[in-house]
């Protein structure tokens, strides 16, 4: 079985969206200063790195990172190559021309935003859906879609993803996946009440 780990690094300085909280790790407690263990204490906005979006990301009142049903971040998943998507948002006319599988439920989309994994600084220049491609992805019964940067999309297509109950999965790493059917495994922090959660994400293939 190969394993696949598609998930970022938490580390401090590492990119994160615009006013979001950026990503803080101290020892809280320290053998060096003369205390029993090591403690670190981790200060971070729920969206970083790679993470699960909840409906309450974009709807009021509705549900957090804990009520997201396991059953649709675990399971087969398909590697979509849309690394030809050079600008411009990611709508159904780009995504019919996408090798899908017709049986596809959970979807990752390889684009050209993996090149900017290697920058510090969080950049603009990346390509995600609108709402047109996620109504293309409701329609077509996809029940998790991820991407390889930190928006799956504006906020019109947030919206038409999370109140559809699709799982939204950003910040994935995806430069070394060849597309393909994998089994994913996404298991976010199950946060009462939050409007998204961490996850540790990975591909597995025999």
């Amino acid at each position: 079985m190969e394993i696949i780990d598609v998930s970022l690094s938490i580390r401090e300085g590492m990119p994160h969206y615009p006013d979001d909280p950026g990503v803080q790790l101290e020892l809280a407690r320290s053998l060096a200063r003369g205390d029993s263990a090591n403690i670190t204490k981790l200060d971070f906005g729920v969206h970083s790195g790679t993470h699960v979006d909840a409906p309450a990301h974009f709807l009021d009142g509705q549900g957090g990172a804990d009520s997201l049903p396991l059953a649709a971040m675990v399971g087969p998943a398909d590697v979509v190559d849309a690394t030809g998507t050079r600008e411009g948002p990611i709508g159904a006319a780009a995504l019919e021309g996408f090798v899908i599988p017709d049986d596809c439920e959970r979807l990752l989309l390889k684009t050209p935003n993996g090149r900017l994994w290697d920058l510090d600084d969080y950049s603009d220049d990346f390509v995600s859906l609108d709402a047109g491609g996620a109504n293309y992805l409701v329609e077509r019964g996809i029940v998790l879609v991820g991407i390889d940067y930190l928006s799956i999309g504006d906020a019109d297509a947030h919206r038409v993803l999370l109140s559809s109950g699709v799982v939204p999965l950003e910040g994935l790493d995806l430069r070394t996946v060849e597309p393909g059917r994998y089994t994913i495994a996404c298991l976010p922090l199950k946060l009462v009440g939050a409007d998204g959660a961490p996850a540790r994400v990975v591909l597995l293939r025999e």
